[in-house]
């Protein structure tokens, strides 16, 4: 089985049938933004991470953590980002449901993940934190799209947050 194939083939059809390509270029910063976080963790927290992607069936032969993340990046974060942004709801309370159905569909893929062993949790970190993590995340994202500026400063403060909660030691930067 390679898990990682079947997800990328999922998130490819749906950013086909579901995505707003037309509308690409809108979205772009967004995608930039949202790829920015995650490398940007991958670098902090190289020494001291709260996840890890496991290979599985014939990913093990080549495939580590890193080139499992830059695959999500490159494929799950533009289908996501194209479905996630275009189909975005206009009203307050649609948003707020939209945004927890998606919240929703990444927990069950992480655990789903979890059940096959395609990532473990690491240093506290739970399915619980991943649930809020992708809320914020996603209400983040919604927020990016419109005043990114603002996207950037509740980014920098929900990090804060984790990084306080969980005490992550300064000793894990160069």
């Amino acid at each position: 089985m390679n898990l990682n194939a079947i997800y990328g083939a999922i998130f490819i059809f749906s950013a086909i049938k579901w995505g707003d390509w037309k509308n690409w270029n809108a979205y772009y910063p967004t995608f930039l933004f949202l790829m920015v976080g995650d490398l940007v963790y991958q670098f902090l927290f190289y020494k001291h991470s709260m996840w890890e992607y496991v290979p599985l069936g014939s990913d093990k032969g080549w495939a580590k953590h890193t080139h499992i993340a830059f695959l999500i990046m490159l494929i799950k974060y533009p289908a996501t980002i194209s479905i996630f942004l275009g189909k975005m709801p206009k009203i307050a309370w649609k948003k707020l449901v939209f945004i927890l159905l998606w919240t929703l569909l990444y927990t069950i893929n992480e655990f789903a993940d979890l059940k096959l062993g395609g990532i473990i949790h690491k240093n506290g970190w739970n399915l619980g934190w991943s649930a809020l993590f992708s809320f914020v995340m996603f209400s983040v994202l919604a927020v990016h799209y419109k005043k990114p500026l603002l996207a950037w400063i509740l980014s920098a403060i929900f990090a804060t947050f984790l990084w306080n909660v969980f005490n992550i030691p300064q000793s894990i930067i160069k």
